[in-house]
């Protein structure tokens, strides 16, 4: 029995270095872990709980009042509104998205060029994410800085309804409207695309141009396959920031619902549930970029993994064959021995 028991492994002590080390760690993490409980998790569960219930403030304190699903119904039915901007944001979160991640990628590749004064027509790019935010934003999209002034956004529109149907057309023709604040929102993205840019190996350009591969042919086989996981980044990063941006109408209607507690609408579960549903939307935006952006393996890699499921089965099927020739030869030996017994019986009794 003895000999049957499973040696006991030995744990590993580990020294007071490397517990040190794990102690600073967990240090280091302990500002994140306390943001995420404090700003994330507590107000997303009490948002969750306070959507199921219609909330007056009295001067007692908060009067709960159990409603269940009818702030949502309240929303889609008696606050056509709030569906309405629904729709308008994905329209223009869908046209948007696109637009300044391709811009950023442009300026990015102009960027990592050999040009004069790089680091100044870079700090040009970025410098409004830190000087565009909050009330300087808003003080400049009310003094009509944000819009060209010499584009009619009317006779766009008054062109693209001819071809396209009004609520596309309008969605364009907004885009028009505030295309220089959308061009203000690709600082980040452009940074991510010049840090992917300089990883590339050079000697892949070289061999490309060595083999007669022109520039057009160096960005769509090298450049772009390389870069395609920061397309993903930079996608969702402005999908999240659009929605959370102080420009965004729903934002400003979420805000607004929240201090309004009429006995219609209002109030913190009404907006409670109108930010989940918002939420909702922004996750299947985000999860939609993902299926179209997401890594797909090539041609190439897909040969290789084919050919290696192959190799298993052929592996299987050669085992499967040893093992079938093994049983066999085992029953030959037992039907031999079996012989040998019995002449061997027969023998003895004569």
């Amino acid at each position: 029995m003895g000999a049957n028991k499973k040696p006991k492994k030995e744990k590993i002590k580990l020294g007071k270095l490397e517990k040190r080390e794990a102690r600073m760690g967990y240090v280091f993490i302990a500002p994140w872990i306390i943001g995420v409980l404090l700003f994330l998790l507590i107000p997303l569960g009490q948002s969750f709980y306070y959507m199921w219930y219609k909330i007056r403030i009295t001067p007692l304190g908060y009067n709960f009042q159990w409603v269940g699903t009818g702030n949502f119904t309240s929303i889609w039915i008696e606050d056509p509104e709030f569906p309405q901007q629904l729709l308008t944001y994905v329209w223009q979160t869908v046209l948007e998205v696109p637009i300044i991640t391709v811009f950023s990628l442009i300026i990015a590749l102009m960027l990592n060029d050999k040009i004069k004064l790089k680091g100044f027509f870079r700090l040009v790019f970025f410098l409004p994410v830190i000087i565009v935010s909050g009330p300087v934003m808003n003080m400049l999209v009310g003094e009509n800085v944000a819009t060209i002034p010499v584009l009619n956004v009317q006779s766009v529109q008054n062109a693209l309804d001819i071809i396209f149907p009004t609520s596309f057309a309008t969605s364009i023709a907004e885009l028009f409207s505030n295309m220089i604040t959308i061009l203000w929102y690709s600082g980040v993205q452009i940074l991510i695309f010049l840090s992917a840019l300089q990883k590339i190996d050079p000697s892949m350009y070289e061999a490309a141009k060595i083999d007669g591969g022109s520039g057009w042919e160096c960005f769509w086989k090298i450049t772009l396959p390389t870069i395609k996981p920061m397309i993903l980044l930079n996608a969702v990063y402005t999908v999240i920031f659009l929605s959370s941006n102080e420009q965004n109408e729903l934002i400003n209607m979420i805000k607004t619902s929240m201090f309004l507690a009429t006995n219609e609408k209002g109030g913190y579960g009404y907006a409670s549930a109108m930010a989940w549903m918002y939420a909702i939307v922004i996750s299947l935006i985000v999860l939609l970029f993902f299926l179209l952006l997401g890594s797909k393996k090539d041609v190439y890699d897909r040969q290789v993994a084919k050919f290696k499921r192959q190799q298993k089965r052929e592996i299987r099927r050669q085992n499967a064959i040893i093992r079938r020739q093994d049983r066999h030869a085992r029953q030959l030996e037992k039907e031999r021995s079996r012989k040998n017994y019995k002449s061997y019986d027969g023998s003895s009794d004569y």
